[in-house]
């Protein structure tokens, strides 16, 4: 039997690499390890405790037990926005570093080539979703796009834990290969509800959703989760002596000491 353990994840990439010459591929390597390393001192995020696998322009990291989420979601992706606005600074704009990112909380156990889990699975379907992708491509001058997954928005964002604004980010479906659920994306310097995303990415919700795409609290439920929506009965019609009737009053009622029902 494997160890379990829950781990605070982050994932980045670049995008357009593959379209960039070798000079430029080696800057953006070089760059996004400078980055992420100053970033993390910046949000008190001890980098070299970390558990990296790298590739290219990509980097998967597993940050250790008790690194401060809020940290990572507010802090350092501010420093790291900063840093590839300054990167970018007097560059082509095919030149210009911009990254995806995605945090994460959930299981994620050392395995023989890497992590094993659930969490290690679901950031990268993020990271990689279309959405996030399309998110940064319909913001030509934003430098970062940001996917936060059910769990850390509503553990972190929602309770209010960082100086950012719900507001600022924007709840979407993602489905990528065997994953299917929510996320919630942010692109610094852009507002992200006016972005255009493709209807099929919004997933309107009442209340928070978790990682498998179960949303509480609202009259969505039914329509999205796969159970009855919970909708008022609408009043009654007169009835036949001996029917049963059902009065519903909107909003709460104050009657002490009052009959509700009919008399026969």
């Amino acid at each position: 039997m494997g160890t379990f353990g829950r781990r605070l994840l982050l994932a980045v990439d670049a995008r357009g690499y593959g379209r960039v010459d070798v000079l430029t591929q080696r800057q953006f390597q070089e760059a996004i390890q400078l980055l992420l390393g100053e970033s993390a001192a910046a949000a008190g995020l001890a980098r070299e405790r970390w558990e990296t696998q790298v590739g290219g322009d990509s980097v998967f990291a597993v940050l250790p037990e008790g690194a401060s989420e809020p940290d990572l979601v507010d802090t350092f992706m501010r420093h790291l926005d900063a840093g590839l606005r300054a990167f970018n600074h007097g560059r082509l704009p095919e030149a210009r570093l911009r990254l995806r990112a995605a945090v994460h909380f959930g299981t994620a156990s050392p395995a023989a080539n890497g992590f094993e889990g659930r969490a290690p699975v679901e950031i990268g379907r993020m990271l990689d979703s279309a959405v996030l992708k399309s998110a940064l491509a319909a913001a030509p001058d934003a430098c970062l796009a940001l996917a936060v997954s059910s769990t850390v928005f509503n553990d972190v964002i929602r309770e209010a834990y960082t100086t950012i604004r719900v507001q600022e980010f924007r709840e979407v479906r993602i489905a990528e290969k065997e994953y299917a659920g929510r996320a919630w994306i942010r692109v610094p310097g852009y507002d992200v509800h006016a972005l255009e995303l493709g209807g099929a990415a919004d997933a309107p919700s009442v209340g928070g959703a978790d990682d498998s795409g179960v949303v509480g609290g609202g009259a969505d439920d039914g329509a999205d989760g796969g159970g009855e929506a919970s909708v008022a009965r609408p009043p009654s019609a007169p009835t036949a002596p001996g029917d049963r009737v059902v009065q519903v009053f909107p909003g709460t009622i104050h009657a002490p000491g009052a009959v509700f029902g009919i008399s026969k």
